[in-house]
This record gives structure tokens, C-alpha cells and sequence, in this order.
């Protein structure tokens, strides 16, 4: 077979090949690959798959094979074929703008994958692109929405993805170091053909006005994207938030990623953060399992407010999604080495999983609704959570300093239920610290763009929490952190009033101490919630 030809010297000779190709718009730059003779294009459609050697693909480890991927990909789309690596072979992938766009199922097998970010043309160029074989397309005839609304007066011709914005409305008004001006009101749900609204990922906003509203049909059969060894060459660009996009963007639903490894080299004292090696975003129902990822290295910046940051730097991100789930994953490096950054950050966001995960790092950015930890181990930077439904940890292990961090950035609020159950607690890994279960901050005079909830009800049901190594004077362990050191009488008024817990039910939490659980450094400001010790 003709292998793909990149040298402009030798276009001339392929222009008669060319020309078979119809259509081909993952190709970019308005470069066409080379067509196969229609002897090898036979081939292919009887064995069902296409590999990247057929399109010129090296493998050496030193050629830069991008081309000769996005071509594979391009044409097995095409003739909807599966995607297979070459066994044994590793692929250079250079800094060209180049996507390879992934319609059909791919198998990486144990190829490796070197992605040099040392020099790109582009930092939001990702390599890979799942893409849907539907596109959005705007609603008509939805004007508003409530909260909670069970039913939209549409007809659709299958299971949508609903994305709705009011530009008028700002929420998650950041305080601190990155402070900032808000988002405009944006939520995610699924309706399904005659208009009804799965209520397991409900509307968490009144909408009276709609800027921008959003239908994506779901696909409704399995994408399977397996294996593969990728390795990451890190950028060396300025420490600043100029976030690279160089991995695998998932924009399609009904997405399985199973056995992947991908790792990063090539780290100095200097560098930009990264958005994630997955990208998961504007899609549902998307497993990752088996897989094994890696933290970046943390750099520090100048934030919004003028002083000195550490910038979140993310191996997975999920943004406008739901229904994500993360199984039997882990990272490379050691969770609970503070040089490095949690692996994974989220927005707009329902229904996360993680099951039998080790990783850093459990966030909820600007608001997750219902999350649920399992079977799981966190390390130096926890569980961080603001959002609303319902967040379960269970039969889970916790080594950071707070069991549950509220972010204070954005209100600490979780407007609905928290369930801790067969949990171990390893406050700060075993360094000398006053545990707290659950910590943030809100001093009533920030207005985030939506009232702020303390959890409502909290169930905390067979914990140990392994408090040995513990200061001098230490009271036990508490079940709030001061959340407001000013509040300590009546005379506190805040401009936006906090809602706080309504009840903690206790039941078998145990203390390597010996010391029993209080309420929290802050008598007064937890006065009126109710402690029921089952």
C-alpha cells in the first residue's frame, strides 16, 4: 500500500488519489491524506479495521506521525472501521495544529504515544477529539425554566442533552486570590423524546429568561476507546494561566476509555497548567476504568487580586457533563505529595463517581449536583465540593487536613445531603494537626450570586478517624472548623446570611485519640444544629 505523502514535492503524484476522497473534514489545515487503492480499501472493510501504518504512520518514536493518524481516523470514519494501533510501535506527535477526530472504536492496544508540548502551534489544539456523530442545535419554543421542572413542552427525535444559559444572571461571583465577576447561569439535563426530564439530573436553577438554549441528541451506541502508553513532554511556556489542551477530549456520549496510562516527563522549576489529558465535556453516560493517569507539577502565578497563586493543574477535567464515572483508576505519582497538584477538577457537572479510585483529588468546581466516592482512596488534597443533591463517601479512606473541604471560593455551600459512611479519616496524613470533619469559610459579606447552604442533613456513620499524632491541648476531633472566627455572638450580622445544618446524625465514630467528636471550635455559630448520636 502507498503510504501518506507529506512532502510537497510529491503532491503532484497523488493528486488522482486524492480526489477518490469525498468528504473529509476532520483533516485540518486543508491538507487531504492519501486515499488507499481501492485493492487495500476492500481490505479494510473486510477485516473491519484500519491501522496507522496503512496511512504512512513510522512509529519510530522520532517521525511525526499526527498525519498519518488524523488520516486513519478520517477514514475510518468514513467507512465506520475500528481504529487499531500498531503493537510495538511508539508515535511522535509534534506541536502541528492537528486533531485526530475519533468516531469509531479505537484500540491503542500497548502502542505508546510520545506528545511533545515543547513547541505547539496551538495550546488548545487537543490530539484527539471523541467526537458525536450529531451536532447541537437550538431549542425553540423554551422561554423559561424552573427549578426542579419535571417536564419541557418540546418533541424531540431521541434523548437530548439540554444546555441552557441566561447571560443576565451571574453565579459563582469567586472570592479570594482569584477573584472574578461571575459566570453566566448555565445548567445541563436530559430530556428524553416526548419532553420529559430525567429528575436523577434535575434543573438546579430558576431560568426567567434564556439567552441561549440547546439540544444535542445522544448516541445511543457504545464508543469503546481502549489501551494505550501515553507520555506527555511537558510544556516549558511562562507560570501562568494559559492552560493547555493536549490530551483527549471526550465530546460525545456513551464513551468507554478502558486500560489507558498516560504519564509526564520533562517538568522543570517553570511551566503552564494543564486543562487535562481527558477532557470529558457536553456529553453523558462516559466511563473511564482501569486507567492510570498522573498529577502535574504545581507552579505558582499572580492571581486576579495580585498576589501569589498556585495554579490547578488537572490529568482529567469535566465540564457540562453527567452521568461521569471513574473505576478502578489510580495515579503514578504519590497521592500525598504536595508538590504536586490534584488530578481532577469539574464544572457544571452531575452525577460523578469515582469507585475503587486512588487518586489526590476529588473536586467540584463551580457546582456539582449528587457525587458519590466509593471503594476509594484520596490523598493531600481530598474531597473539595461545592454544589447541591446529594454527596455520598463510603468504604473510603481520607489523608488530607479536612475530611470534606466546602470551597470557600465559591460560598462553601452544598445545598442538599451528606452521607459518610465506612470511612477512615487520616487527618493531614498523620502530621500534628486539630481535625475537623468538614471545613470552609463564609463570612455572610460575599455575595457569590446565590445563597449559601451548609449541608442539611449529614449522616456520619461508622468512621475512624486516626487522630494519634496530635498537638498539644488537642480537644478532639471536631465535626465543623471555624468557618467564621468572628461570629462569635448576636452582634455578627451577615449581608447574606448563611443557611447552616439543620442535624448530624453520629452513629459508631470511633477516635485512635480516645477523644470524642464535638461540634466545632465555634460553639456559637453551630449552636442551633441538632447532633443525633445513634
Amino acid at each position: 500500500m502507498k503510504h501518506i505523502i507529506l512532502s510537497l514535492l510529491l503532491f503532484a503524484q497523488v493528486v488522482s488519489a486524492c480526489s477518490q476522497i469525498k468528504n473529509l473534514p476532520e483533516t485540518s489545515n486543508n491538507e487531504k491524506a492519501q486515499t488507499p487503492s481501492q485493492e487495500d480499501m476492500a481490505k479494510f472493510k473486510t477485516a473491519g479495521l484500519v491501522r496507522y501504518s496503512n496511512f504512512g504512520a513510522k512509529g519510530d518514536g522520532k517521525t511525526d506521525d499526527m498525519e498519518a493518524i488524523a488520516a486513519t481516523h478520517a477514514f475510518a470514519n468514513e467507512h465506520g472501521l475500528t481504529v487499531k494501533a500498531d503493537e510495538g510501535f511508539t508515535y511522535y506527535i509534534g506541536g502541528k495544529s492537528r486533531s485526530a477526530i475519533i468516531r469509531t472504536n479505537t484500540d491503542f492496544g500497548t502502542a505508546s504515544f510520545i506528545i511533545d508540548d515543547t513547541q505547539v502551534e496551538s495550546r488548545n489544539t487537543q490530539v484527539f477529539i471523541v467526537s458525536s456523530n450529531h451536532q447541537p442545535y437550538p431549542l425553540e419554543g423554551v422561554s423559561s425554566l424552573k427549578r426542579n421542572q419535571e417536564k419541557i413542552d418540546v418533541t424531540l427525535p431521541g434523548s437530548c442533552i439540554i444546555t441552557v444559559v441566561d447571560s443576565n444572571v451571574k453565579r459563582y461571583i469567586r472570592y479570594g486570590p482569584n477573584q472574578n465577576t461571575g459566570s453566566s447561569q448555565t445548567d445541563i439535563f436530559i430530556v428524553d423524546k416526548n419532553g420529559n426530564i430525567d429528575m436523577n439530573a434535575p434543573i438546579i436553577w430558576d431560568f426567567d429568561q434564556i439567552t441561549k438554549i440547546t439540544a444535542l441528541p445522544i448516541d445511543e451506541t457504545e464508543l469503546k476507546i481502549t489501551g494505550g502508553r501515553f507520555t506527555t513532554i511537558a510544556n516549558q511556556a511562562e507560570s501562568k494561566y494559559t492552560y493547555y489542551a493536549r490530551g483527549i477530549a471526550i465530546k460525545r456520549s456513551n464513551v468507554v476509555v478502558d486500560g489507558l496510562e498516560h504519564r509526564v516527563t520533562g517538568e522543570g522549576d517553570h511551566g503552564a497548567p494543564y486543562g487535562g489529558f481527558i477532557d470529558v465535556s457536553d456529553c453523558s453516560y462516559v466511563t473511564v476504568k482501569n486507567t492510570t493517569l498522573t498529577g502535574h507539577k504545581m507552579y505558582q502565578t499572580i492571581g486576579s487580586a495580585g498576589v501569589t497563586v498556585s495554579m490547578g493543574t488537572y490529568d482529567i477535567t469535566v465540564n457540562r457533563a453527567l452521568n461521569v464515572s471513574f473505576i478502578n483508576c489510580k495515579q503514578t505519582n504519590d497521592i500525598n505529595d504536595s508538590r504536586y497538584w490534584g488530578i481532577i477538577g469539574s464544572n457544571y457537572s452531575k452525577n460523578l463517581l469515582y469507585d475503587n479510585c486512588t487518586f489526590s483529588r476529588f473536586d467540584a468546581h463551580m457546582g456539582v449536583a449528587n457525587a458519590t466516592i466509593r471503594n476509594s482512596t484520596l490523598g493531600h488534597q481530598g474531597i473539595n465540593a461545592i454544589g447541591s443533591g446529594t454527596f455520598i463517601v463510603e468504604n473510603s479512606t481520607v489523608y488530607s487536613r479536612n475530611f470534606i473541604n466546602l470551597r470557600s471560593d465559591y460560598g462553601s455551600t452544598w445545598q442538599g445531603n451528606l452521607v459518610i459512611r465506612d470511612c477512615v479519616f487520616v487527618p493531614a496524613n498523620g502530621r500534628q494537626v486539630s481535625a475537623s470533619l468538614i471545613s470552609g469559610s463564609y463570612s455572610g459579606q460575599h455575595n457569590f450570586g446565590y445563597a449559601c447552604y451548609m449541608p442539611e442533613y449529614i449522616t456520619i456513620e461508622n468512621l475512624h478517624i486516626d487522630d494519634s499524632n496530635h498537638p498539644e491541648n488537642y480537644q478532639g476531633p471536631a465535626i465543623f472548623a471555624n468557618f467564621n472566627p468572628q461570629m462569635t455572638d448576636d452582634s455578627y450580622l451577615e449581608k447574606y446570611p448563611y443557611v447552616k445544618t439543620k442535624e448530624v446524625s453520629l452513629k459508631n465514630v470511633t477516635t485512635a485519640s480516645g477523644k470524642e467528636l464535638r461540634v466545632s471550635d465555634n460553639t456559637f455559630m453551630f449552636k442551633d444544629v441538632k447532633i443525633a448520636d445513634n
